[in-house]
C-alpha cells in the first residue's frame, strides 16, 4: 500500500513529505494507522546528524498512538481495531533481560532495530521507485501507517485521546518512570530536577505523585518557572543567579536537625555532563541518588571525585523510565484518564504532517514543550 510520510532523506536537511510504499505485516508483525505523533528531541538529535547511530534515508518518529489495522501470522496479543502505543523499548517477556525482572531493556530485537530494519533484516518501507527506506527506533511514527513487531506495541484503552497519549510513548513515561521505577522515591523526599523542559516537567509530576516534600527545579530560563510550579515544583534556582548551584541546593535542604544538607534524589534532564556532575554532588552524603535521563553528545564523559561515591552517593541511569512497555504503558494511560497525571498543558502545538518541520523550528526556538502531529 501507499502511505504519506515525512522522510529524513539526509542529515541536517528538513524532512520531506512524500508518498512511500509500505509492505503489509509479516509473521509476528502488526500494521498500525498512526493517529498522532509527538516530535521529540531524540528525533531532532538524529536528524541533526549528531547521532552516531543515525542512518538515512529513514522515517523518524517514536512517540505515537494509533489503531491496529492488520496483523501478521502468529500475532495473538492484539487484533485489528485495538488502540496501541508503539514502543521503542519492546517487551518480549522471553529474553534474558526481560526474564531477569531487573531491567526493562529487552534485547529481543535490539540489533536489527539499531540497523533500521525489522527483525528479519528487511525494511517494510520503500520509495515509489523501490529503494529501501529505513525504520527508526523500531517505530517510524512520522508515517501515517507503519509496521512494528508485535512485542513493540502496547494495547491501551479505547477512550483515551490519541493526541495526548502519544506523549506517553516517550516523554511522559521517561520522566515519571525515572521517579517511580528507577529512583523509587518515597513520601517526604527532597528532590532536585535539572532541566525543566518536557522530560523535566514529567519528572516533577512524578515526584508530586510519589509524595516528595521539597521539589527543587533548576533551569537557566526563568520563563520555565510558572509551568514547573504547575507540575509540582516548590523551589526554583537559576544557576546564573547564584554563585554555586551545588552549595545553594545543599543549603536549601538543610534542616535544624540535619546540618549536612543535600537532596535525597536528583535527576538530570539536560544531557550536559557538567550538569550531571552537579546533580550528583548536590545529593546527600550517605544516601543521595542521582538519576541520569538526558542523553549526552557522542564521546562525552562524566567525571567526579571517587570520594563522592565512596561516601555513599549513587549514580544511576534510566531509559524509557525503567518501564516495561506492554505492562506499564497501559497503566500510565489509566493514570492520565483517572486524572492522576496531566498531559494536556504540555501539548503546546498541534500540526499537520505538512507542517512537521515547523515543529522542529518551535523546538529549536524553545517555544514548545511538545508539538504533536495529527494525521
Amino acid at each position: 500500500m501507499r502511505t504519506r510520510a515525512a522522510v529524513a532523506v539526509q542529515a541536517g536537511k528538513p524532512l520531506e513529505i512524500m508518498e512511500v510504499n509500505l509492505e503489509g505485516p509479516r509473521a509476528g508483525e502488526v500494521m498500525v494507522e498512526i493517529k498522532a505523533t509527538g516530535i521529540c528531541h531524540t528525533d531532532e538529535f538524529t536528524l541533526s546528524g549528531a547521532d552516531p547511530e543515525g542512518l538515512f534515508p529513514a522515517i523518524l518518529g517514536h512517540e505515537g498512538a494509533g489503531v491496529v489495522v492488520e496483523v501478521g501470522a502468529g500475532v495473538t496479543s492484539v487484533k485489528p481495531g485495538d488502540h496501541v502505543i508503539p514502543l521503542y523499548t519492546p517487551e518480549c517477556r522471553a529474553c534474558p533481560s526481560c526474564l531477569s525482572q531487573k531491567t526493562n531493556l529487552c534485547t529481543a530485537i535490539r540489533s536489527t532495530q539499531g540497523q533500521g530494519v525489522m527483525p528479519d533484516g528487511t525494511s517494510r518501507f520503500t520509495t515509489l521507485d523501490g529503494d529501501p527506506i529505513l525504520h527508526y527506533m523500531g517505530c517510524s511514527t512520522f508515517s501515517n501507517y507503519t509496521v512494528l513487531p508485535e512485542i513493540a506495541v502496547a494495547k491501551v484503552r479505547e477512550d483515551a485521546p490519541f493526541d495526548k497519549i502519544c506523549y506517553i510513548g516517550c516523554g511522559v513515561t521517561t520522566g515519571i518512570g525515572a521517579v517511580i521505577n528507577t529512583a523509587k522515591v518515597e513520601i517526604g523526599a527532597k528532590a532536585v530536577v535539572f532541566g525543566l523542559g518536557g522530560i523535566g516537567l514529567n519528572v516533577l509530576q512524578g515526584l508530586r505523585l510519589a509524595g516528595a516534600d521539597m521539589i527543587i527545579g533548576v533551569d537557566l530560563n526563568n520563563d520555565k518557572k510558572p509551568m514547573a510550579e504547575h507540575f509540582g515544583m516548590t523551589h526554583f534556582i537559576n544557576p546564573k543567579e547564584c554563585e554555586n548551584v551545588v552549595q545553594e541546593i545543599v543549603n536549601l535542604t538543610k534542616t535544624p536537625f540535619d546540618q549536612i544538607g543535600g537532596a535525597d534524589y536528583s535527576f538530570d534532564c539536560t544531557g550536559n555532563v557538567k550538569v550531571m556532575r552537579d546533580a550528583l554532588e548536590c545529593t546527600h552524603r550517605g544516601w543521595g541518588q542521582s538519576i541520569i535521563i538526558g542523553v549526552a553528545p557522542s564521546g562525552a564523559v562524566i567525571e567526579t571525585r571517587p570520594f563522592q561515591l565512596v561516601t555513599g552517593r549513587v549514580w544511576k541511569g534510566t531509559a524509557f523510565g525503567g518501564a516495561r512497555g506492554r505492562t506499564d504503558v497501559p497503566k500510565i494511560v489509566d493514570w492520565y484518564m483517572d486524572g492522576k497525571i496531566e498531559i494536556d498543558p504540555m501539548i503546546t502545538h498541534t500540526l499537520s504532517l505538512d507542517e512537521i518541520n515547523k515543529g522542529f523550528d518551535l523546538m529549536h526556538a524553545g517555544e514548545s514543550i511538545r508539538s504533536v502531529v495529527l494525521y
